[in-house]
């Protein structure tokens, strides 16, 4: 599967994907002491919708075209904020010619003692990265493949804060690659947060994957599962998930209520479906 961002940016997968975020770096700024995103896979930061790729598609019009079309109920409207604050932020002339990725999303929630560190591997991307936060002293911008960061950056001086894991998957293996690096991360911080995006499209890979993650032995794991339609005949882009390990205790709560309104207004038709499936619990305690 070839995931280019700039063709999909602002899709229904992006929205799901950065509603999720959002809450989760709402949950980390309840407490005062500092916290650090880290995302390795980083991609330009934000996304020009008029470009030729975004046009190409269009697929911004059934995400975040209809999401800022729509009307919620004012207690998931209260969630939705920050996202859409964020959103808005990107386009100070109004309207939405630009939509933000997940480095500026961060960027634009993070407090004064908050850092991010945004990982990109493309010369070209991590370049327009450097330049998008040139002379900001809390994100750091480092040319780097993301999957060395689940190593070499973690844990963080911090030892409070989220690792955001969204490759582009252009190639193979790359399931096999986000539970090794899941693994190989978790080793080392094992008290981090952790949010893995991936694609709905390649059915049995996808049930592989969740296969795979359940055999690590990692506790706190819950799987996040939007679908905006019934499994396709070819493969299609039908849906996206995001694994988040050691989710806050009000994510749950807070799902209940974003993704039946996501669904209402993302889905086609009826087709669509949601769910939150707990992958691994609480680790028992030794006796």
């Amino acid at each position: 599967m070839n995931y280019r961002h700039a063709y999909h940016a602002g899709n229904f997968a992006d929205v799901v994907k950065h509603v999720v975020l959002t809450r989760i770096v709402d949950y980390l700024k309840r407490k005062d002491k500092a916290f650090r995103v880290v995302d390795t896979h980083a991609g330009r930061g934000l996304y020009d919708l008029a470009s030729a790729e975004a046009q190409k598609t269009g697929e911004w019009r059934d995400g975040i075209g209809r999401v800022l079309e729509s009307t919620f109920r004012p207690e998931a409207a209260a969630l939705l904020a920050p996202y859409l604050a964020a959103v808005r932020a990107a386009n100070p002339d109004g309207g939405v010619m630009h939509y933000p990725g997940s480095p500026w999303i961060v960027r634009h929630l993070l407090r004064r003692q908050d850092r991010l560190t945004a990982i990109e591997m493309h010369p070209e991307d991590a370049a327009a990265l450097s330049r998008l936060f040139t002379g900001d002293i809390q994100t750091r911008v480092i040319e780097l493949d993301g999957w060395l960061a689940l190593g070499a950056h973690l844990p963080p001086k911090e030892k409070r804060g989220l690792v955001l894991v969204d490759p582009p998957y252009e190639a193979a293996g790359e399931f096999e690659r986000l539970v090794e690096g899941l693994q190989k991360a978790h080793r080392r911080w094992p008290g981090g947060i952790y949010a893995l995006w991936y694609p709905i499209k390649d059915r049995r890979a996808v049930n592989a994957f969740r296969a795979a993650l359940a055999e690590t032995g990692i506790p706190r794991v819950v799987d996040i599962r939007f679908e905006i339609r019934p499994a396709s005949a070819d493969q299609r882009l039908d849906g996206s998930g995001m694994v988040v390990v050691n989710p806050p205790f009000s994510l749950k709560a807070e799902l209940d209520v974003l993704l039946p309104a996501l669904s209402r207004v993302l889905s086609e038709a009826a087709g669509g479906s949601y769910r939150v499936v707990e992958i691994a619990g609480e680790r028992p305690a030794e006796s």
